[in-house]
């Protein structure tokens, strides 16, 4: 995905300026394509255009916009153009000097050493719909997931187009990790060490089948993964028939045995995932999720050493002594990288010096995406609300607010909580009514993003909740990376599930005023205003266009 932010070369836009005319040209092709857009100026009886039109026709009215292209995958170089349109009294467009820069979206992010991948997690919203959804998202939604997670090794989906879905909703982190494991099927030699908090998808237990006894795994057991209706339960006695009861262990450490890791070891094939996704049908298919693919012998070594440390040792005091349990760098060419493994003992706790980092740390910018936040008062929830009391650095993001939806932290500190009826029904016109997503989890990332735009841009992610918890209780995984390619990667996915959770808000807002969602025509009465003054008056919008562009 590419984030494209624009701004103003001289001074301020002129009144008539309506809009960023957005287009692309994929890498060795002749012709630009125009970005569409779903809200469109009034028509002469001020109505709503229910029709997606060219940004040309219906330009973008932020200055920053994150796109998806249909290809991503080719070779070479994006071209984009960005053109500012302007508007007569007479409602005719117009067109300025466009820009242009060129973008290639490497598959991986460092080839052959690490790769961050995502999942869409956009169920909700109108992309979903206008795909897969039909005239009853709920109802799609219900013929593509199990209703509850015991029920997920004996689902058999039933949309028309699953597949299809399934590779759009689950995108790169899911195929990363099917494509790491056919690999290692694929390698006689190939040993296979797995971590699963959730171990309910078909897709990847049946992999992990194929593997025999090559394959060593622990399996958490606590909460619902210990009653016997779980899917964890049939994972289990499934994988003890494929490799052995020998190969096969339940954990919860003190609380959570929380991890999603794997790591593949052969004398020709050394990587490793970890992250925050789950191997199951809401972590692929629903939630926001990410998965880091390390490879080379350093990562792995790292990743067996911690398996076999939480195999043979099961509880905090004895993981927390081991030398897993503290910071130990990843040798990976070029990039600043290290990976702790919870629980820690009281002495090694992660959360102070995390919580420091962040709050005295920080120069420019902290953006997060961090999971049940909003439960788990202590040192990150103080530094992020110490640095938004300050005001010294641009910060937001957004967590989940358990059963009442998700918690949006705007660059202001004020608070919004999205419920989940507000994620779906009541939009106004031109959208349509989205599914809400099911029952659990719509935010799933663990994550911070310090200083993306500065040489010390580092990021903090896993399947660490940075929670006490999480830090010395919990089976997880925290790896820092300081690295600028990788800190912008995560600042983009912030972005962009923020801005499609914000939006939200303001589509919950016109409804509650009875207003319409329609682009804004030029100031033409006493006391209109221009749809972009804002961000040129409010310091808040002053730095968030500065910022990006």
């Amino acid at each position: 995905m590419v984030l494209l932010a624009m701004n103003w070369k001289v001074g301020t836009p002129s009144k008539d300026f309506v809009g960023f005319a957005i287009e692309y040209q994929e890498p060795g092709g002749n012709r630009f394509y125009p970005l569409n857009n779903r809200i469109a100026f009034p028509d002469s009886s001020g109505g709503v255009n229910p029709k997606q039109l060219s940004t040309r026709l219906s330009p973008i009215q932020k200055f920053r916009w994150v796109h998806f292209p249909r290809f991503a995958d080719l070779p070479g170089a994006f071209i984009y153009r960005v053109t500012p349109v302007f508007m007569n009294s007479f409602d005719e467009l117009s067109y300025g000097e466009f820009q242009e820069a060129a973008i290639e979206l490497h598959r991986e992010t460092y080839p052959g050493q690490l790769n961050v991948t995502f999942t869409r997690g956009f169920v909700v919203s109108q992309a979903f719909v206008d795909r897969y959804g039909g005239d009853d998202p709920d109802q799609a939604l219900a013929t593509l997931l199990p209703p509850k997670a015991e029920q997920g090794l004996s689902f058999t989906p039933t949309h028309p187009k699953a597949a299809d879905a399934f590779d759009w909703m689950g995108f790169e982190a899911r195929r990363a990790i099917l494509e790491l494991l056919d690999q290692a099927i694929a390698d006689p030699l190939a040993q296979v060490r797995v971590v699963a908090y959730d171990l309910n998808q078909p897709e990847i237990v049946t992999r992990l089948e194929h593997l025999g006894s090559r394959l060593k795994v622990i399996i958490d057991n606590s909460g619902d993964h210990g009653k016997p209706s779980a899917a964890e339960n049939v994972a289990e006695q499934r994988l003890i028939a494929a490799a052995g009861t020998a190969n096969v262990k339940r954990q919860s450490m003190g609380g959570l045995q929380h991890n999603k890791t794997i790591a593949v070891d052969s004398p020709t094939l050394k990587a490793a995932v970890c992250g925050s996704t789950n191997l199951s049908w809401r972590g692929f298919f629903v939630q926001n999720n990410n998965a880091v693919i390390l490879q080379g012998e350093s990562a792995v070594s790292l990743l067996i050493d911690a398996f076999d440390n939480y195999w043979n040792h099961e509880t905090p005091g004895t993981f927390g002594k081991t030398a897993s349990a503290v910071w130990n760098p990843i040798d990976l060419p070029g990039i600043d990288a290290q990976i702790a493994f919870s629980p820690h003992l009281k002495k090694n706790a992660l959360i102070p010096s995390i919580a420091a980092d962040m709050a005295t740390g920080t120069t420019s910018s902290l953006l997060f995406s961090l999971a049940f936040l909003y439960m788990t008062p202590g040192p990150i929830k103080n530094a992020i609300k110490q640095l938004q009391d300050e005001n010294r650095i641009f910060s937001y993001g957004i967590s989940d607010a358990g059963v009442k939806g998700l918690e949006l932290t705007k660059p202001d500190g004020t608070v919004s909580v999205i419920g989940t009826a507000a994620l779906k029904k009541n939009l106004p016109e031109p959208f349509k009514t989205e599914t809400s997503g099911g029952k659990g989890a719509l935010m799933h990332h663990k994550f911070v993003v310090i200083d993306f735009d500065q040489p010390s841009a580092r990021v903090y992610l896993g399947s660490f909740n940075f929670s006490g918890a999480a830090d010395t209780s919990n089976g997880e995984n925290l790896v820092l990376i300081r690295d600028r390619r990788i800190a912008t990667a995560y600042m983009i996915e912030a972005l962009r599930i923020f801005d499609h959770y914000h939006f939200r808000v303001v589509q919950a807002e016109a409804t509650k005023a009875r207003k319409k969602l329609q682009l804004v025509k030029p100031p033409r009465q006493t006391g209109e205003v221009a749809w972009w003054e804002e961000d040129f008056l409010n310091a808040l919008k002053i730095r968030d266009r500065e910022l990006f562009a």
